[in-house]
């Protein structure tokens, strides 16, 4: 299927092929971007989302973090103090792990080629799961969430860190000036991606709010389900746990 070179984003399968191109297409300049566009804010939300893990229950587990792109927020969780397990970096655009393979060299995470809504995973085969601004690029997030659902050991906990729109009014129309104005422009000029990032922050405005997220979490069969927003709203995170049998 050929991918669509359109900002707006797709749906089904198209969406996909779309993700997958423009990842695969603004590789390099990733890592740039995602620290100058945010301020380095996100390193701070990275290291709250792996606080909420949970991980120190089992440091010598096997944890998996889904669209793990360049691994950010997998070397996060092996570089703590005391952790001693295996991180798993799965994505499915090849070339974003091949930009982060530098940074992986001690062994820690172990990178993979694949699907976030068909992991090549066991059931009940990882201690807890991780996902950073991924969610919303899923063409289907049920499918994403239920694969999950299924590789996680009963009681392991799922945290999801993703961008959604401030709920506070002063908050919120500086956000989208930024978001919808000034981002595409400084994306645009530094990665030489003509709608990448035209595409990320309408991804952004038609994805679900965090309550509604929570709910599709519990519909997968999640429970407990949280979340909290951080920086005044700018992203939120989620907390899922899967149940223990019986």
């Amino acid at each position: 299927m050929t991918a669509s070179r359109d900002a707006d984003p797709a749906g089904g399968r198209a969406r996909a092929a779309q993700v997958r191109t423009i990842f695969s297409e603004i590789a390099p300049r990733y890592d740039l971007l995602n620290h100058v566009l945010s301020f380095n804010i996100d390193r701070r939300w990275r290291r709250r989302a792996i606080r909420e893990l949970g991980w120190e229950r089992a440091p010598h587990g096997t944890y998996l973090d889904v669209c793990s792109g360049t691994f950010d927020l997998a070397l996060e969780l092996a570089g703590r103090e005391g952790f001693r397990g295996c991180v798993i970096g799965s994505d499915f655009a090849f070339p974003m792990l091949a930009q982060g393979l530098p940074k992986i060299e001690d062994g820690a995470v172990a990178p993979v080629c694949g699907d976030a809504q068909l992991l090549p995973f066991a059931d009940d085969s990882v201690t807890g799961a991780t996902v950073g601004f991924g969610v919303r690029n899923l063409s289907e997030p049920s499918a994403g969430f239920r694969e999950v659902l299924r590789v996680l050991r009963p009681g392991g906990r799922f945290v999801i860190l993703e961008f959604t729109v401030p709920p506070g009014r002063l908050m919120r129309r500086a956000y989208l000036l930024y978001f919808n104005h000034i981002l595409p422009r400084v994306g645009r000029w530094v990665s030489g991606h003509p709608w990448a990032y035209t595409y990320l922050p309408r991804s952004v405005e038609g994805f679900p709010g965090p309550d509604r997220l929570a709910g599709l979490l519990r519909e997968t069969g999640f429970e407990p389900v949280r979340w909290f927003l951080v920086s005044g709203g700018i992203a939120a995170v989620h907390v899922a746990t899967k149940p223990p049998r019986g």
